[in-house]
């Protein structure tokens, strides 16, 4: 009998269109699916057992009974003939960030445990037309502050099915690991500075970040306003392309979505990558930090990562694209510091709505004014992380430090975007269709980042993520192989503005050129 949950979801939705299975059916065998693999979900009160390191834990909430309504509703309207979505009776998931009317959204946050919004993200409202159906919400680093997943306030922690002692990468790690655990073919994620494409690359799994402002971020929770953006994770590159189709496109909601016509991303995938000018940068083939004398240094990236790249560049060249070597972006090694100024006073920004009035759940202690009741509400209610990018946020956001923080992780942001303007100009020297880079430097690392190597590798996961969102360009994770640790690889594939089209076309290309090779064919340690 067909693996149901394995699927993708364009095959599933195929499916139910055709009576072949009913949306409930499919419902009923994602629902198993969490029930053999999640273990508990996530919550505030939780305290993490010897048994739960041994599950994925991917979920917060479960929306059951709104589930079972709207797949009842897709089978109804499919038995009488009425047109339905294209992706009817397909259970999704979606990040604890995205508001759901009626349904609780915690961010992974305790000071938001229990908050249920009266109104749905525009992403959702655009799911919905599709017909998909929404299953579950998923955890994630609290208020999306995090690489690995290790600070939500729910717990048990999300954990790496491909390898319970690894992490699933973060923010949006609790999608990703839903996606590779097969609890639904799709979850909605959100990307400030790799937080889709971290995770897919260390799940094996398919993570697109969009164009800054290709896709509504309305009735999201937000990190850093400038460098949000809202993305599907998946197995395939086509689901990928079909949920990007969907939600994409202008909201009078949110004043920053472009304009600009949405293409068929779907169709667009059989075009390949003949003729296409794809890049290398060894810019993106290293680690830069600053060291002990703080001088700029550089560290080699994993050698596993380095030889996927070398065999996907053997690869992308035998299918007609045409490979620029050396294309210079050399302001990369900014990327991380800019991050961590910018991010952090954007972040201080948004986190003052969070006072026991407006938002968050107030302390139950007594308080002796306004100011004492925000002190013990945000002290009971911030985690450890978020505390840090709150005080830290305040601190370089001062009058006094104008200058010598933020104008210059400004000035840094402008030559990133720089970078990218030189390699894709079309009558320059370079003329980039596609950048083609490592997502991440190594495999997934171990919970605590134990080693110092690893230490470094942890702290520099988003230097090859965090320059498209400063430039507010797109990219793609998808998966490129096993390492000699069977721990999936994923390269990403990144262009110009509003030029998705292309990059999932390349991602696609590599996609299809090695559907047959035998490390596709290896499953998770979840689903083994």
């Amino acid at each position: 009998m067909t693996n149901l949950t394995h699927l993708t979801a364009l095959e599933q939705a195929k499916l139910i269109r055709d009576r072949e299975i009913s949306a409930a059916e499919l419902l009923d065998a994602t629902l198993k699916q969490v029930a053999k693999v999640d273990g508990r979900p996530g919550s505030v009160d939780g305290v993490e057992t010897e048994q739960d390191l041994e599950k994925v834990h991917a979920f917060i909430t479960m929306t059951e009974a709104q589930a079972r309504a709207k797949a009842a509703d897709v089978d109804r309207r499919i038995a009488a003939g009425e047109p339905v979505g294209p992706l009817a009776g397909v259970p999704y998931s979606a990040k604890d960030v995205f508001c759901t009317k009626g349904i609780q959204t915690t961010a992974a946050a305790k000071i938001l445990n229990g908050w249920k919004p009266p109104y749905n993200a525009t992403v959702i409202d655009r799911m919905d037309k599709t017909d998909a159906v929404l299953f579950g919400k998923v955890n994630l680093d609290e208020f999306t502050f995090g690489g690995s997943n290790e600070t939500t306030a729910f717990k048990p922690t999300v954990r790496n099915p491909w390898d319970y002692t690894r992490v699933p990468g973060g923010s949006s790690g609790g999608s990703a690991a839903a996606v590779a655990a097969d609890e639904g073919a799709i979850s909605l994620g959100t990307d400030t500075g790799g937080s889709i494409r971290e995770p897919a690359a260390f799940t094996g799994t398919v993570g697109l970040k969009p164009t800054y402002g290709r896709v509504s971020r309305y009735g999201v929770i937000p990190f850093a306003s400038s460098m949000d953006t809202i993305g599907p994770l998946t197995r395939s590159v086509s689901d990928a392309a079909l949920v990007m189709r969907e939600i994409a496109g202008a909201d009078p909601r949110d004043g920053v979505t472009g304009r600009v016509a949405v293409e068929d991303y779907l169709a667009e995938l059989e075009k390949g990558v003949k003729g296409m000018r794809i890049g290398i940068s060894p810019d993106y083939l290293k680690i830069t930090h600053i060291n002990d004398d703080g001088e700029y240094a550089s560290a080699p990236i994993d050698e596993d990562v380095l030889a996927k790249m070398e065999r996907a560049v053997a690869i992308f060249r035998a299918l007609g694209a045409e490979i620029i070597d050396d294309v210079p972006m050399k302001n990369t090694k900014y990327s991380v510091p800019a991050y961590f100024v910018i991010s952090r006073i954007e972040a201080y920004s948004n986190l003052q709505r969070y006072d026991g009035l407006r938002f968050g759940m107030p302390t139950k202690r007594e308080t002796a004014d306004m100011y004492d009741l925000y002190y013990k509400t945000r002290g009971e209610g911030f985690g450890y992380q978020t505390k840090l990018r709150l005080l830290t946020g305040l601190f370089v956001s001062q009058e006094k430090y104008y200058e010598k923080y933020y104008r210059r992780a400004e000035q840094a942001r402008g030559l990133l975007r720089a970078d990218f303007d030189r390699a894709f100009d079309p009558n320059g020297k370079y003329r980039l269709d596609v950048l083609l880079t490592p997502s991440t430097p190594s495999p997934a690392f171990e919970f605590g980042g134990a080693t110092a190597k690893d230490s470094l590798l942890m702290q520099f996961a988003d230097q090859f993520t965090s320059p498209m969102n400063f430039a507010g360009t797109p990219g793609i994770s998808f998966p490129a192989g096993l390492s000699k640790d069977g721990l999936p690889v994923g390269l990403q594939a990144a262009g110009y503005d509003y030029s998705e089209a292309k990059i999932l076309r390349a991602a696609y290309a590599f996609e299809q050129a090695t559907a047959d090779e035998d490390w596709r064919s290896v499953k998770p340690m979840a689903l083994r």
